[in-house]
């Protein structure tokens, strides 16, 4: 019983450390994380604004709301109080859910729904590829 709980544990570790590792690779590597949390509460709207689009297709929706799910959960990829990193996954995934966005929805979608400035827009579209 004891070599099933810790082979589970085991996996759960290398497939967590697995998971870590991709989001670094796929980081927008031109995004700094000072511009991204300034630009949180724009973000936000941002997101759900874009959930709430029914033009959108459902597939992107679908992304969208699990993006919010996984934000407002307590519990993170990588803890908030790991420093840097805590708050760079959550960067990391918003950027990851933009860049579908703009690969099934086009550049338009976000510049729609866009409510801060245009400096906080450019950052949107680094951090989407746009």
């Amino acid at each position: 019983m004891l070599d099933v709980v810790l082979s589970v544990l085991g996996t759960l570790v290398v497939l967590w450390v697995a998971g870590m590792l991709l989001l670094w690779w796929r980081r927008p590597t031109d995004l700094r994380l000072g511009d991204a949390l300034r630009l949180l509460p724009d973000v936000i709207g941002l997101v759900r604004r874009l959930a709430g689009d029914t033009s959108l297709p459902r597939g992107v929706r679908i992304r969208i709301w699990l993006l919010v799910a996984y934000l407002a959960m307590p519990i993170d990829l990588v803890p908030d109080f790991v420093p840097v990193l805590g708050q760079a996954d959550d960067v990391i995934l918003v950027a990851l859910v933009l860049r579908s966005v703009v690969r099934r929805a086009g550049p338009e979608a976000v510049e729609r729904h866009w409510r801060g400035g245009d400096a906080g827009l450019a950052v949107v579209r680094r951090m989407a590829r746009a």
